[in-house]
């Protein structure tokens, strides 16, 4: 597993919603209240732990905020482009 570049993280997020920011990727996901905000981080969960590989993940009311980092690595790499990717649709 290697870091990857913002030069070549950035055409993988084209389109996703998914903003690339010193060193992770982020994703702010928007519901119309707190029951459904964590509904949505349930979701999440589903998809994220069978790759392995999990999100930071804040909630505000009816805000969630997904960070993606490999944190042993120190940023971004292929496993957080996947989940990335998996996790849109749900976005």
């Amino acid at each position: 597993m290697e870091l990857l570049s913002k030069r070549s993280i950035d055409p993988s997020l084209a389109g996703t919603g998914w903003t690339y920011l010193e060193g992770e990727l982020i994703r702010v996901v928007r519901r119309d209240d707190f029951a459904a905000a964590l509904e949505f981080v349930v979701a999440v969960g589903a998809i994220a732990d069978p790759l392995g590989h999990h999100p930071d993940i804040d909630i505000r009311w009816n805000t969630v905020t997904l960070r993606l980092r490999t944190h042993s690595m120190g940023g971004v790499t292929d496993a957080d482009l996947v989940l990335a990717r998996a996790l849109t649709p749900l976005c």
